[in-house]
């Protein structure tokens, strides 16, 4: 006979398996800023660049999928990123409605720099656990992430 916890032992094993994955999150998190230190950008500003700078011209709308912020919050990094020269928004050949963000020269320039540096904290952040380790954690994850709104 299998024994199946009671709901308040599985409601304590949700609680505390939260807290780690906080705990976790902040961590990769702060080990990631470190890996900014002297750019002067903050995480969500290196995420719009490092997205422009892989994928290309965006929408506002596409790179607020991309980097899993508000719209909002968006205009303003984007208008920062601008006032420190490292992307423009121009209107969209296609459709001249739609604004779409570009890197800059600079902005390129940056990322040919800063890229490898943050890929390599994250190598050496994740490096704790093995491969198998982190398919496994990256499937939990993506696991996690896919769930609908209650």
């Amino acid at each position: 006979m299998v024994h199946l916890p009671s709901p308040r032992s599985q409601q304590r094993l949700a609680l505390l398996t939260y807290v780690k994955l906080m705990r976790a999150a902040n961590a990769a998190r702060n080990f990631a800023s470190r890996s900014l230190t002297g750019s002067r950008l903050t995480l969500t500003q290196f995420a719009v660049l490092e997205a422009l700078y892989h994928l290309g011209p965006m929408s506002l709308t596409d790179i607020a999928q991309k980097v899993l912020t508000t719209g909002g919050n968006l205009t303003m990094v984007v208008g920062n990123l601008e006032k420190h020269g490292l992307a423009k928004r121009q209107r969209s050949p296609e459709d001249r409605r739609v604004l779409i963000v570009v890197l800059t020269g600079k902005g390129k320039t940056l990322m040919r720099e800063l890229f490898p540096r943050h890929a390599a904290a994250i190598t050496q952040f994740l490096g704790v656990l093995g491969p198998e380790e982190q398919l496994q954690l990256g499937e939990l994850c993506r696991k996690l992430g896919k769930q609908e709104q209650p």
